[in-house]
């Protein structure tokens, strides 16, 4: 393991076919009329390899495909190479220093990339997978939800159709895109289409603190399990009080970049459930750490993703698969674009569920030519 160093980091900005639109309150995420862009990084020590992947999402964060790129290239990877790929630990330091966190973890998208790529490339080496390599692993399959951002009742309708289609059995509904009267006839008609499977909602900080508590209260004669982050990430007090006077469990993702700001929200008591989210958190490394916290907080963990191709569903399958996360999780990548990249063995999913990969690393084999052929471009530092 001494002779593992990183030597070289390759970043490449990839377009991949999207498979139908998405779009959450503050804007659109994929469309397919135009591609889906991803940056994927290579990173290569001691002859081996291994790979990661970060999403754009202006319309979730600030991190764009320029930003991302540029930010591994310049700043991450000449920081990365020369240290033990193996020293998770220390290249999060490290990558700290070149890019600062400010209030929270700065730019957790790209850091995420080279995060996941150094797993890959550990497990690889010893030949196991990620959740043997940490000796955690609680579950073999992960439960799936499909994601309903339907604008009417009867796209709602034929959205729950189409999930239970393909075997799933529970359903995350977007909310926030519409007037309070409307987003509440949204999962009313998720409810109606799906009367005894398990729903929740995410408002993506669409609300204030007045309308979520109305909202949190005409949802709950529907049975939603949870409401996901109805106010802005940053507004404390208004979560605070939400958390006090809301019928139903707030859960909170945008709020949660760092374990330390999950510590602040548990020290004010006003959150029920800890969002596991892999990219939002800058990677494995420090999504392990927020979630023992949450869990030694006895908080619930609930699980999602960032629309993520195959390697950050696999990623995110091995951190939910260590905690034992057994509510249906939001990883819908395959319901919105394709993993055009995969050359082999990948993530499994059955009867809305995914098997947690058994192959060494995160378990997806990439195919290089595949990357290099759709690369609109192409950094080696």
């Amino acid at each position: 393991m001494d002779s593992l160093v990183v030597e070289r980091v390759e970043t490449f900005v990839v377009e991949l076919p999207a498979i139908r639109s998405f779009s959450i309150s503050r804007g659109s995420v994929t469309s397919p009329d135009r591609p889906a862009v991803r940056v994927l990084v290579k990173v290569t020590a001691g002859g081996l390899t291994g790979w990661g992947e970060a999403t754009p999402t202006p319309a979730w964060t600030y991190e764009t495909t320029e930003s991302i790129s540029t930010t591994i290239h310049h700043y991450l990877a000449p920081a990365l190479i020369g240290r033990p790929a193996w020293d998770f630990d220390g290249a999060g330091a490290a990558f700290e220093k070149v890019i600062n966190r400010g209030l929270t973890i700065g730019s957790p998208i790209a850091k995420s990339a080279l995060d996941l790529a150094l797993h890959d490339l550990i497990g690889r080496a010893l030949g196991v997978p990620v959740g043997v390599l940490w000796g955690q692993r609680r579950l073999d399959r992960i439960k799936l939800g499909w994601i309903v951002a339907g604008q009417t009742a009867d796209e709602v309708r034929r959205a729950v159709e189409e999930g239970r289609e393909h075997g799933y059995g529970a359903y995350k509904v977007k909310v926030g895109l519409h007037d309070e009267a409307t987003d509440y006839a949204v999962v009313a008609a998720v409810r109606r289409a799906a009367p005894d499977a398990p729903v929740w909602v995410d408002a993506n900080q669409a609300y204030t603190v007045d309308g979520a508590l109305r909202m949190a209260r005409r949802l709950a004669d529907l049975d939603v399990s949870a409401f996901e982050q109805p106010l802005p990430a940053n507004d404390l007090t208004g979560l605070r009080r939400l958390r006090d006077h809301s019928p139903l469990p707030v859960a909170l993702d945008e709020s949660l970049r760092h374990p330390s700001d999950l510590a602040t929200f548990v020290k004010l008591d006003a959150v029920d459930i800890a969002i596991a989210k892999v990219q939002r958190s800058g990677g494995l490394t420090l999504s392990r750490r927020l979630c023992q916290l949450a869990e030694d907080a006895g908080l619930r963990i609930m699980g999602s993703g960032l629309t993520d191709t195959d390697l950050g569903f696999a990623a995110s399958l091995h951190l939910f698969a260590a905690f034992g996360v057994d509510t249906p999780v939001d990883l819908n990548g395959r319901q919105f674009v394709r993993s055009a990249y995969v050359g082999g063995s990948t993530v499994e999913v059955v009867d809305g569920a995914a098997l947690v990969p058994s192959g060494p690393g995160l378990g997806v084999e990439v195919d290089e030519q595949a990357v290099r052929s759709l690369a609109t471009a192409h950094w080696t530092a």
